[in-house]
Order: structure tokens, then sequence, then C-alpha cells
């Protein structure tokens, strides 16, 4: 069996991937049910904008499900946590979720203008608020979560939802909700013609340059703004069994940096995160869609891993007892559990790509006005 600190990095490169692939996979809907009010000009053009992503959507759920699932398993410390810390702000993505399945399946069934237009705003909500709010999140988390534990390890939230509505904290949420609209706009681009695809370039490309803005303001800001990161500065026993009390960490403002400063080479990841995004607008400038939709899905693997290399090893930091951060090396499962869910996710993660690229192949290509007029049974 594979040793437990190496299964420890392991988890937290899984969960990275996980990550990702939810943002990029589920991101590409919900940035197109960002764009549906404002892209579709009619409902016949609102249904194209649907049909495009109808099929897809609830097997891109898979990611989130997978993730949720994998966090849970991987780290039940920074699950118990985090739910227990962001209880109001993770209710209301649900909320927002369930207008997703419902807007879908319930839109086409009525043929009332009101009707549609209101789950057209449904769709909306759905595909906005849920990355707008894990922006914040993040936000959140570069400034540290106002938590402790006790002797038992029993977690208790020091803080208030609204004290999660910082304004460094919404930047970071400005930057999320951007990042997932120009993946949105890119994938609208490629899959229609026409004004459609036209409305969908223009969205793309001044998403992406907000996100680019915001991005390299909220590095800025993470620099220079005065917040001050976490750093462990007690011996770190990789192998021990999960004690997040058992170390000692302080703060300082350079010390999201540390990583960078000693691995140059993840200054790749920023970059690809700019470059991407500004690669994508003119790729879709210029028609070329499907390349457009890869470079802007590499940009949001290079926003993400910015975030996950700046903070290694720390997971869950704490603003209220630092020593109680929680880590990849103190907030994970045993041994045996990481390793029987490691060759589980070796067998079955490959089974979700390949029968998603499946899905994606045998329902590619365009969606047009002229089919959804030919096709009034369709779902969506």
């Amino acid at each position: 069996m594979i040793d437990y600190p190496t299964l420890k990095l392991i988890w937290w490169l899984l969960v990275g991937v996980l990550l990702i692939g939810f943002a990029i996979m589920d991101g590409h809907d919900m940035g197109v049910a960002t764009l549906l009010p404002f892209v579709g000009r009619g409902d016949d053009e609102r249904r194209v904008v649907i049909n495009t992503v109808g099929p897809h959507w609830d097997g891109n759920q898979v990611w989130f499900i997978t993730g949720g699932g994998a966090i849970f398993a991987a780290w039940p410390l920074v699950y118990a946590t985090a739910f227990s810390g962001f209880y109001w702000a993770m209710l209301a993505v649900l909320w927002a979720l369930f207008l997703r399945p419902v807007g879908f399946d319930y839109r086409s069934k009525i043929h009332a203008a009101a009707w549609r237009n209101g789950w057209d705003w449904g769709l909306f909500v759905g595909g906005t608020v849920p990355p707008l709010i894990f922006g914040v999140a993040f936000g959140n988390l570069l400034q540290g979560v106002p938590f402790q534990f006790d002797r038992f390890l029993v977690s208790t939230y020091t803080g208030t939802f609204w004290q999660l509505l910082n304004p460094f904290a919404l930047l970071a949420g400005v930057v999320a909700s951007s990042m997932v609209t120009m993946h949105g706009g890119t994938y609208l681009a490629h899959r229609t013609v026409g004004p459609i695809q036209a409305r969908a370039v223009r969205a793309a490309v001044g998403a992406a340059l907000l996100m680019v803005a915001a991005f390299a303001s909220a590095g800025a800001w993470l620099r220079w703004g005065g917040i001050e990161g976490f750093a462990i500065n007690s011996p770190i026993d990789p192998a021990a069994l999960p004690d997040p009390l058992a170390k000692t960490v302080v703060r300082s403002a350079d010390a999201w940096w540390a990583n960078y400063r000693a691995v140059p080479a993840l200054w790749l990841l920023p970059l690809l995160g700019i470059a991407g995004a500004l690669l994508a607008a003119a790729l879709a400038a210029a028609r070329r869609t499907l390349a457009a939709f890869i470079a802007s899905a590499l940009a949001m693997a290079g926003v993400i891993g910015t975030a996950g290399a700046a903070m290694f090893p720390f997971v869950l930091p704490s603003s209220s007892m630092p020593a109680a951060s929680l880590t990849v090396w103190d907030s994970v499962s045993s041994h045996l559990t990481l390793g029987l869910m490691f060759w589980a996710t070796l067998l079955f993660m490959p089974l979700i790509v390949l029968y998603t690229g499946w899905a994606y192949r045998v329902m590619r290509g365009k969606v047009t006005v002229e089919h959804i007029r030919a096709n009034r049974h369709t779902a969506y």
C-alpha cells in the first residue's frame, strides 16, 4: 500500500483536480445560464441557449457531488468545519441549485411568456449565485476563517454570515463569477451561430477582461494590501495521525508567497490564468470557438491552481485560533480510508471522463433557431 504521507499529498492533488473539473464542466453550463436572459432575444433564441447545455448539465453535476463526497471522506474535519462556518452560504448555494433542475424540466411545459420568462430568470439565479458564493468562500480562506477547536476537536465558528461578505472576498467572488461567465460564453459561441453567437462572443470577451482585471487586483491586494497569510513554524511529521492542535502557526504578510519563492515554476499558474483568459478572448473574437473554450478551461485551472499553490499545505486556515488551522497533514482520514478511496478513484474517474467525452461527442454540433422551430417537441 502507498505510504501515508504520499496518500495525503495525492488526495490534496485529487481534490484539486475534482474542484477544477467541477469548475470546467459545471462551470460552462452555469455560465450559459448566467448569459441566458441577455444572449437570447425571444423564446426561440432562449431555447437555443438552453438546448446547448440541456442534455449535459445534470451529468456535469457529477463533478460537484464527487468533489463534495471526496472532501467528506478524505478531509472529514475540513468538511465538518467548513459546512458549519459556511452554513448559510452553503444553503444559499443549494437553494440556487434547486432552480436548475426544475427550470430545465418545467420551463417549456407551458406555452406562456410570463411562465417561461420567470424560469429563465430562475435559471439565471441558479447559474450566477453558486460561482459567486464559491469565489467569496475562497476569498475568506485566503484571509482565514474564524473558527476554533476545543480539546475534544469540536469546532466552533465564531464569525457571522455578514462577516464573510468582506471587500476582498467579494472581489474573489467577482473573479469566480466572471471566470464562469467567460467559460459559458466560449461554450455558447461554439454551439451557436448568427446573432446568438455574436452576443456570446461579446459576453465572453468582456467577462475575460473583467476576470483578468479582478484576478490581478486580488493578487496585488493579497501581496500589498495588508492581508496576512499563515505559516507553520513547528516540526511536521507527515506520517503522524491527524491532530490539528499539535502544531504552532504564525501569520505574516508574505506567507502566501513563500511557496512561490521556494518553487519559482509555480508562477506559471497565475500566468496560465491570465494568458489563458486573454487568449480565450482573442480566439473567441476570431471565431475559433473550440480553441477559445480550451483556453478558457486552462485559465480556470490556472486561477484555481494559483490559490491552491499559495495556500499549501493549508486547507482551511483559522483567523481566530491559527494553531487550529487545518492542513493537508492533519485534517485527513485514516491511512486505510485514503488508500481504498485512491484505488476506487483510479477505477471510476476514467470511466466518468470516458462517458462524459462520449456524451459530448454524440451530441456535438450547432444548435440553431431553425432546429428548435422544427422540433417543438424537444424537452427544453
